[in-house]
């Protein structure tokens, strides 16, 4: 488990990097994103990257792991607005917006060590398309629950879903063997 740990904390980190560099181009534009735009735009990067897997190939240049690690920061966006859009301003400034960035992965590194110690780190013996496959699922359970506006009867919320297709992007970037 402490090996999780590591590679997982350490795949967290690369991705905090490049939403702080994105952020430092960008701001916070992102902050405009209904979560209707959000699932759009988290479907269009697990799509991508199904397409490629069944290709084999792609012709753009960039490969899956920045897509799975632009899930992950695209997943941390969407817990932002939902958890926090009303009290915060269009722009952040660097530190909030980090910090906020922070309170969401810390959650979600929680979440994946409570998960995988009920599980049994199940997710080691999956194929990494079967976990592109479970992200586009959930991505389609988001926009599910958006038609429905936001309510749920028996199943977990747009967050719980966010939280799993962040866990299942850094888990194929483990076994990828992103360092």
């Amino acid at each position: 488990m402490s090996d999780t740990l590591a590679s997982f904390t350490n795949i967290l980190t690369k991705c905090r990097e490049i939403y702080i560099a994105k952020t430092t181009d960008y701001g916070t534009a992102w902050r405009i994103l209904r979560p209707i735009a959000l699932a759009d735009q988290l479907y269009i990067k697990a799509n991508r990257i199904r397409t490629i897997q069944e290709n084999g190939e792609t012709k753009v240049g960039d490969g899956i792991e920045g897509e799975f690690m632009a899930i992950v920061n695209y997943c941390i966006m969407g817990l932002i607005q939902i958890n926090e859009s009303e009290d915060l301003a269009m722009e952040l400034p660097m530190e909030e917006a980090v910090a906020l960035y922070d309170k969401y992965k810390d959650e979600s590194v929680s979440l994946m060590l409570k998960k995988n110690h009920d599980y049994g780190e199940a997710w080691r013996e999956m194929a990494i398309e079967s976990l592109t496959d479970l992200i586009l699922m959930k991505i389609y359970r988001i926009k599910q629950i958006e038609g429905n506006q936001g309510k749920t009867l028996v199943s977990e919320g747009i967050d719980a879903n966010y939280y799993d297709m962040l866990n299942y992007a850094v888990f194929a970037l483990i076994l990828m063997d992103v360092k």
